[in-house]
């Protein structure tokens, strides 16, 4: 029997996010530092823990699912922990947010194995800037990624671009424009702070409006798309007669916590409330303990009341504890 879970304020909690590592094959600037030592295997959730837990959280009402990283794709035995996870009694959605370098060989098998869709991560057109950017990364492995994605029907296909002052700013036109041919949805998200990347990120933020006035200045007026869902961080917009849509994700300027649903797990094992607070509830210890599925779920059903109203940027309180490729976004 699904029991619901609802946090103090009424939310109800149905979707969670499964950081399956912690490590990358990129270094972002805006996610980690260059040189970052990931967390020893033994250390992280193994497949069948994830499973549990998926399992017990679906008892409870999550019915939709992500799985990110660092970078999901260099999970070893990733497309058959998908297929299980998509057998899961009540998990309706599975999508995943990748960097697309590993898709080229993986989407199909992904796909196969009950994957439904991919957000994918490019933040400029240019191949010189994105090198920059991620540090290692090249721009043409990338869309090989995103045309795998689409032949393989993990759509609608949603690329992600975090606007970063002084690094791509001036590339959201480029981005935007890709909609008018493609049936994709290209989100701008302003850059959040996170422990030894704060002060970049914080005199890097560019807010969305910044960004749609850029647009609008080079593309002309944005239309917004009716029926907009409070549960969705992406306001969509579209440029008139384009086949796809853009969407902007004002983590910063103008928050959208009211409709927040979402939870976090991340890949030691820790139960993640709010993606810009610190406060976490270890999992993984008391399923190593002995602690049986009902006891598990009371922890969770605890901790998820405690779910706090929205995050403390107004007020300086930036999360110090982890960067986001530890979180997983």
């Amino acid at each position: 029997m699904v029991e619901p879970m609802f946090d103090q304020y009424g939310r109800h909690i149905h979707y969670l996010r499964i950081s399956l590592t912690d490590a990358c094959n990129l270094r972002c600037v805006y996610c980690m530092p260059e040189h970052i030592t990931f967390r020893r295997r033994e250390e992280l959730l193994n497949d069948e823990e994830i499973l549990r837990l998926v399992r017990i959280f679906a008892s409870l009402g999550v019915d939709k699912i992500r799985l990110t990283g660092g970078e999901p794709t260099i999970r070893p035995r990733l497309v058959e922990l998908v297929r299980q996870i998509k057998q899961v009694p009540g998990i309706r959605d599975l999508a995943m947010t990748t960097n697309g370098l590993l898709l080229p060989e993986l989407a199909f098998p992904l796909k196969q194995a009950g994957l439904d869709r991919v957000n994918i991560s490019i933040d400029t057109l240019n191949p010189e800037k994105f090198h920059a950017i991620t540090r290692w990364g090249r721009l043409e492995d990338v869309w090989a990624g995103i045309n795998a994605a689409e032949a393989a029907g993990l759509t609608p296909i949603k690329l992600n671009c975090v606007v970063t002052r002084g690094f791509n700013e001036g590339d959201v036109v480029d981005l935007a424009r890709l909609t008018l041919e493609h049936p994709w949805e290209v989100r701008f998200i302003e850059l959040m702070p996170f422990g030894g990347v704060a002060e970049f990120a914080q005199s890097a933020v560019v807010t969305s409006d910044e960004t749609r006035a850029r647009i609008e200045a080079a593309l002309g007026p944005l239309e917004e798309v009716p029926g907009y869902d409070l549960r969705d961080p992406a306001r969509p917009y579209r440029l008139p007669g384009a086949k796809g849509r853009l969407g902007f994700i004002d983590t910063i300027s103008n928050p959208f916590c009211e409709g927040c649903g979402r939870i976090r797990l991340t890949a030691d094992g820790k139960l993640r409330l709010c993606l810009l607070r610190d406060k976490e509830v270890d999992l993984l210890t008391p399923m190593r303990e002995g602690a049986d599925d009902e006891a598990m779920k009371e922890i969770i059903v605890r901790a998820v009341w405690e779910k706090p109203w929205g995050h403390g940027l107004a007020k300086k309180v930036i999360p110090q504890l982890r960067v986001m490729s530890q979180i997983g976004g």
